[in-house]
């Protein structure tokens, strides 16, 4: 049996701390990130009163923001291949934070519109932040912690519905905005304080002796390997159907409670506090089963059950019983939601891993930037609900995308 020696135990406790510090740091980043996604929702009732927008203008700022998210999120993917996790990470957080504060300043549709579009190019980066910590995290419990990563979105939801339901009534959305400028200082914490990671190192070191510029390629070595390529198109897919439901259903969740379940905006709250608590639990029981488990079985069955279940929320809510459709509903919603990284960050090598997540990702964002002028456009001609019912749909398409990618094709610290 080997032997422990204190050099050993240093640099296993050295390991441990600063995977740890990196999760800490991301786990922040993605309440940042989550908060932002959030907002706009939450507003969107006001800022459409104070600028006169029509619903299908307030779905278009929307997809606005998702085609902003795309684009900064396919160059971020391969700038975190060329330039490095940490950098491209923290200057999308300072963008991001920055241009979310800018918005408080606006007046009308154009200037909230360019703005929002500008800050969106640094929030399709933070999908970058999964792969940064996966490179970091034990293999044994990746599933597990990389879930438990994800709730740091639902963390941010919370903490954006708890400070919406204080600063709006009081102070207005504006404020609102003005506050969320504050993750910049989380920017530079990241920046000086965390170490590329020693694989992406390893790759660029390579990288710097080969001569071959059409081999170093990201997108030309996706796509010359048969794998990569099936990979890279099956997750665009997964991405487009499970992100259209995603940003269609956060969008238009707060008005749809408002407006048509008429919930008032304390109660409605509360609803979704709630509901993303519940979420949060999901995402950690989502990367417990995935480490003992199939990363795929757990984002399959998360998707097809949120499918399943949002038709029981649009036909059979009550009054009474909708508190406990939403609880129900977030658990579900929260189970894709927290193995998607581990298991979209196995598929591919760590040579192309940033440009290939970045890219699929975000690409399935791009297309799912129509998903909330649908919305809009079912909701003027029937009902919010209606449009709900094709988010469903669209959830039930992603579950069975990935029924064709395999579990755990890499390992993300080889």
């Amino acid at each position: 049996m080997a032997s422990t020696t204190p050099s050993t135990l240093a640099t296993t406790s050295e390991a441990q701390g600063r995977w740890l510090l990196v999760f800490i740091l991301g786990y922040l980043a993605l309440i940042a990130d989550g908060a932002d996604v959030m907002m706009y929702g939450l507003t969107l009732t006001r800022i459409k009163n104070e600028f006169g927008l029509t619903n299908v203008e307030s779905g278009a700022l929307g997809s606005l923001t998702l085609i902003g998210m795309a684009i900064g999120g396919i160059a971020g993917g391969w700038a975190s291949d060329r330039l490095g996790r940490v950098r491209v990470v923290a200057w999308a957080l300072a963008l991001f934070s920055v241009g979310a504060g800018l918005l408080g300043l606006t007046h009308n549709f154009v200037e909230f519109a360019v703005v929002r579009f500008i800050s969106s190019l640094g929030i399709g980066c933070m999908v970058l932040v999964t792969t940064l910590v996966a490179e970091y995290v034990p293999t044994q419990r990746r599933s597990l912690i990389l879930g438990a990563l994800q709730t740091g979105i639902s963390s941010g939801y919370i903490v954006v519905i708890a400070l919406s339901n204080w600063i709006l009534p009081q102070y207005g959305w504006r404020t609102l905005y003005y506050v969320s400028a504050l993750p910049v200082l989380l920017a530079l914490a990241i920046k000086f304080v965390v170490p590329e990671p020693a694989n992406w190192r390893a790759i660029r070191a390579a990288a710097r002796t080969s001569e071959r510029r059409l081999v170093d390629n990201r997108y030309y070595l996706i796509f010359s390997n048969r794998q990569s390529r099936t990979m890279f198109i099956l997750w665009t897919l997964a991405s487009v159907f499970a992100l259209s439901g995603f940003y269609g259903l956060n969008n238009w969740l707060p008005t749809y409670l408002e407006k048509e379940l008429h919930v008032k905006f304390n109660a409605m709250a509360g609803y979704m506090i709630g509901t993303f608590v519940v979420a949060f639990v999901g995402k950690i029981v989502a990367g417990w089963l995935g480490d003992r488990w199939s990363r795929r079985g757990v984002y399959v069955l998360g998707c097809v059950g949120a499918a399943l279940f949002l038709p029981v929320i649009i036909f059979l809510h009550t009054r009474e019983n909708i508190i406990y459709l939403m609880l129900m509903f977030g658990f579900l919603y929260g189970v894709p939601l927290g193995t998607i990284g581990t298991f979209m960050s196995e598929s591919f090598a760590t040579s192309v891993r940033g440009t290939a997540v970045g890219g699929s990702y975000n690409l399935g964002r791009f297309c799912s930037g129509a998903a909330p002028i649908v919305i809009g456009y079912l909701a003027t001609q029937f009902s919010i609900g209606a449009g709900f019912l094709v988010v469903g749909g669209v959830f039930f398409l992603s579950g069975i995308t990935a029924l064709f990618v395999p579990d755990r094709l890499y390992d993300t610290q080889q």
